[in-house]
């Protein structure tokens, strides 16, 4: 965004309050992106590695953010922390530890991930059990020696049983909504296909329920040096127990769903629909790739447990891999839903003039949720953002675009 204003010469301060992209340096030892290198440009500074189908360590992508803060000469103060936002007149009061601002407008772009989104079933984990979330999670080396109940079968929840797996503990996984997705389709990732036939492009206007599209968990994708893909079949291969949705864990006792296989169904069957998908386009495109091919049912125990009794059944540690979501705690302004939820119209907080946010999923587009998704958001919230400092009435974004 800042790349973005400079271009309209638009005076602008970017405050940090740790480092550039110091949060990608506190994530766990062995998180890489989702998204392949050459996905990850951003406004004048696309990838130019040697490894464009590789996969960003989270290290690496805060190098990429400090190189690029760099390259545009980006004003960031850092170590700066913003404790309020409210609204003055006109635009905004930003308070921070470094002193106050007097804005014209202000851009959210602090994330999605502030906070672990913990389900209220985690009060109920006994004082013996280490319940800690991905956000404090580093390695199978940190946790007690026992087995691991890991919730939450998306990205992060598959990744982790996987490793903690390969490092030798017991693993039971429990699995709600989820989204099946190989790494690779006939010879090409899936990437490459969702940005060829034009997934990516959607729009949330042209979505229906746009609420549950952007709380949809992350696809089941890891970004490994061998691009395996992972899914509760490749898991439970590898020893994985895999039992249904959590739904209560009191007395030393965690309860589950009885409707693990319905799950896994409607995930194999969302997963054909996009394969079918793909397959037209190329049809229609004649694109070069490989044979078309179709991957198994998963697979699920006849009868997997309904209960586990942790202490029993050697569970020194549940790891809640239950997603994140924003820290608006600093946020004084009357826009927040009853859910704490920040309300916009592809990132134009619409009740409070001259309010921004960025970097959320699927904020514009469905490339929203990645980082390569930020050169379009920002061209278009940059050009909204200009229309209202000249005092003209900026078009509706889902007209304008």
């Amino acid at each position: 965004m800042s790349r973005r204003l400079a271009e309209r010469r638009i005076d602008h301060v970017v405050l940090e309050r740790s480092e550039v992209g110091g949060s990608w340096r506190t994530r766990w030892d062995s998180l890489r992106l989702l998204t392949p290198n050459g996905h990850s440009g951003l406004p004048g500074f696309e990838y130019a590695g040697d490894d464009p189908d590789g996969f960003m360590t989270a290290a690496e992508v805060a190098d990429h953010l400090l190189a690029y803060a760099a390259a545009i000469g980006a004003p960031v103060r850092t170590g700066v922390e913003v404790t309020s936002v409210v609204p003055a007149d006109p635009g905004y009061r930003v308070a921070t530890s470094d002193g106050t601002w007097l804005a014209d407008a202000v851009v959210l772009a602090n994330g999605g991930s502030g906070l672990a989104n913990l389900p209220p079933v985690a009060d109920g984990v006994p004082a013996s059990v280490l319940s800690l979330s991905t956000k404090d999670y580093r390695s199978p080396d940190g946790l007690p020696a026992g087995g691991v109940l890991v919730v939450g079968a998306s990205a992060s929840g598959v990744q982790l049983a996987d490793e903690l797996a390969r490092s030798g503990r017991d693993v039971v996984l429990s699995a709600g909504e989820h989204v099946r997705m190989p790494r690779s389709y006939r010879g090409r990732d899936i990437f490459w296909w969702m940005d060829a036939a034009g997934v990516l492009d959607e729009r949330y206007d042209e979505i229906d329920d746009i609420i549950r599209a952007r709380h949809v968990p992350s696809p089941q994708l890891v970004g490994s040096d061998d691009r395996r893909s992972v899914d509760l079949g490749s898991l439970r291969a590898r020893g994985v127990r895999v039992v249904g949705r959590v739904g209560r864990i009191a007395d030393g006792r965690a309860q589950f769903s009885g409707g693990l296989a319905n799950t896994a169904k409607l995930a194999d069957l969302k997963l054909e629909r996009l394969l079918d998908r793909f397959d037209e386009w190329a049809l229609a495109t004649g694109a070069e790739v490989g044979e078309v091919e179709r991957f198994a049912p998963t697979e699920v125990d006849a009868a997997p447990a309904l209960e586990l009794d942790l202490a029993a059944s050697g569970i020194e540690t549940v790891l809640w891999a239950t997603g994140y979501r924003p820290d608006y705690s600093w946020l004084d302004v009357p826009v927040l839903d009853y859910k704490g939820r920040l309300p916009h119209d592809g990132g134009v907080v619409v009740k409070s003039p001259g309010l921004y946010v960025l970097g959320t999923s699927l904020l514009r587009r469905r490339r929203s949720t990645y980082i390569g998704g930020a050169a379009q958001d920002t061209a278009d919230l940059a050009e909204h953002l200009a229309a209202h400092l000249a005092g003209r009435t900026p078009e509706p974004l889902a007209a304008a675009v």
